[in-house]
């Protein structure tokens, strides 16, 4: 079971109890200083927001998951790169991936998305962290599989894994065409079973459980999906799909942590 709590006072975060052992938390919209289209809890540096109020943003956030630790992010390009962080960065610093492990304490992973599945990870036993951006892209490309063998190069073991799969896209919000389907059948026939017929010629993407199908494909166990929409529940999260949608300039992104306390 999962927990929430969310007030106008409040940050937004929802917790996973397969991840009770770190301090981690999927954060919303509520609770920020961005203004207009970026309203809330903005954190992404790469959108046309105020700069001093993404950072601020990003420090509200970081204290409330982890307070005095070191918010480390990746400059995501889509990918299947997995990064292992050993101490703390620099915004200007961000290396090109979609994913970090850790076994350092006060270091608190971040990954951003606006649609895309955040996904975290935790080896209680050894003490072993991680985080993953899984755009379509990164996750066909085996992200997160990459992120399950990083955590064991740093002494995690797989049978001792616990995910939790964020705020996402949902399959009923995620209307994708005949040409995209067949990247993942060719891949695999089996992932037929992640889409649903939509309007003629095109299709509804299950991303959410495909990524779980891949956690578990990969010898994880415990798999919480938090099954919460980010283009539908648009007081709660920003949307990637639902901007452009409505043809606005920018988006904002929200921010999903994880860290070692000391």
């Amino acid at each position: 079971m999962s927990r929430n709590r969310s007030t106008k006072a409040l940050l937004d975060i929802t917790t996973s109890a397969l991840l009770n052992g770190a301090a981690h938390g999927f954060l919303g919209r509520a609770g920020g200083l961005s203004e207009g289209i970026y309203a809330g809890l903005n954190v992404g540096l790469g959108s046309d927001d105020d700069r001093e109020t993404i950072i601020e943003n990003r420090r509200r956030a970081k204290e409330d998951v982890l307070p005095g630790s070191e918010l480390v992010t990746v400059y995501q390009v889509h990918s299947a790169e997995v990064v292992t962080v050993i101490g703390p960065q620099s915004p200007g610093d961000r290396p090109q991936a979609d994913a970090m492990v850790t076994d350092q304490p006060n270091l608190l992973l971040g990954i951003l998305t606006a649609d895309c599945v955040p996904v975290l990870f935790q080896d209680p036993v050894a003490n072993v962290i991680g985080a993953a951006h899984a755009g379509w892209k990164g996750a066909i490309a085996g992200v997160t599989d990459n992120v399950v063998t990083a955590m064991e190069a740093l002494g995690a073991h797989r049978e001792h894994i616990a995910c939790a799969i964020g705020p996402c896209i949902a399959q009923a919000s995620y209307e994708v065409d005949a040409g995209f389907r067949s990247q993942f059948l060719e891949a695999d026939t089996a992932n037929d079973r992640f889409f649903t017929a939509g309007k003629p010629g095109h299709f509804q993407f299950d991303i959410e459980a495909y990524v779980a199908a891949r956690l578990a494909a990969a010898g994880v166990s415990k798999i919480e999906k938090l099954g919460l929409d980010t283009y539908a529940l648009e007081d709660r999260y920003f949307s990637y799909r639902r901007s452009c949608h409505r043809d606005e300039p920018g988006y904002g992104r929200q921010i999903s942590l994880i860290g070692i306390a000391e």
